[in-house]
């Protein structure tokens, strides 16, 4: 891996992203808040999508400072109502993230929690650190998890699992987490991003096109008749016979 440089992103303020010849490093920048997920981080993070959509390439996401991200900003959730539920303005985003075309290490230290935690769920491996706390305390603030972890938990820890943390407010320390499978690997405070880039070296070793593949099929959005007409797309009796139409069609 080369040192990542900058990608120029006008307007960026509270994630920065970062891009080498062969993967994307995100950063989730509000320290002072925890890197709590505001309106202005989600509007910033669909953009850096479209980045990676444009240019598909393996990607590292961790936070500023010591969390990964405290979950949403309370304050906006508070004064959001029906119509921003109905919205999903977090759950598209965490939708999208989840469905970038090559595989996402989140690296996570600290708190993981709320939609910090839902984030996460979405990325398809995570590295952990000691410190790292995952939980989903939105009942308790009178919501639930809604963007992404009723349906993601489940698939990752079990429905057991899901539901004392989803339910019961039950947090996962980094060593339950590793126990459940949530995480990959737990590594020591500060050398997380470097185990995230390590599994990255791994990722990036294979054959882009048959990750992309694999992503999509174990992930469920691999439709079988866009992968049959790739198939067929790279015939030469396709070519052949829509040249064959087009000559008929010009000579008319």
């Amino acid at each position: 891996m080369t040192d990542p440089t900058t990608v120029a992103v006008p307007g960026l303020r509270t994630v920065s992203v970062a891009r080498t010849e062969d993967r994307y490093v995100i950063t989730l920048d509000r320290p002072a808040a925890r890197n709590a997920i505001d309106a202005a981080m989600i509007a910033e993070l669909h953009t850096v999508c479209g980045v990676i959509e444009s240019d598909p390439a393996p990607v590292v996401l961790a936070g500023a400072g010591e969390h990964f991200a405290g979950g949403a900003d309370i304050g906006e959730l508070r004064e959001r109502g029906r119509d921003q539920a109905l919205a999903g303005i977090n759950r598209t985003l965490f939708d999208r993230f989840a469905a970038l075309p090559l595989p996402t290490v989140a690296a996570v230290s600290g708190y993981a929690l709320g939609g910090g935690a839902e984030l996460s769920y979405a990325c398809d491996i995570r590295i952990a650190t000691e410190t790292a706390v995952f939980g989903n305390p939105e009942p308790g603030l009178g919501i639930l998890a809604a963007a992404g972890a009723t349906y993601r938990l489940p698939a990752l820890v079990g429905h057991s699992v899901a539901k004392q943390i989803l339910l019961a407010g039950r947090t996962l320390d980094a060593a339950a987490a590793l126990g459940c499978g949530l995480v990959m690997e737990v590594v020591p405070a500060g050398e997380h991003v470097a185990a995230a880039h390590r599994v990255v070296d791994r990722i990036t070793a294979s054959s882009p096109l048959a990750l992309r593949l694999t992503k999509a099929i174990v992930d469920g959005t691999g439709r079988t008749e866009d992968i049959a007409q790739a198939v067929l797309f790279e015939t030469a009796d396709k070519h052949d016979r829509m040249t064959a139409f087009l000559e008929k069609r010009n000579r008319r």
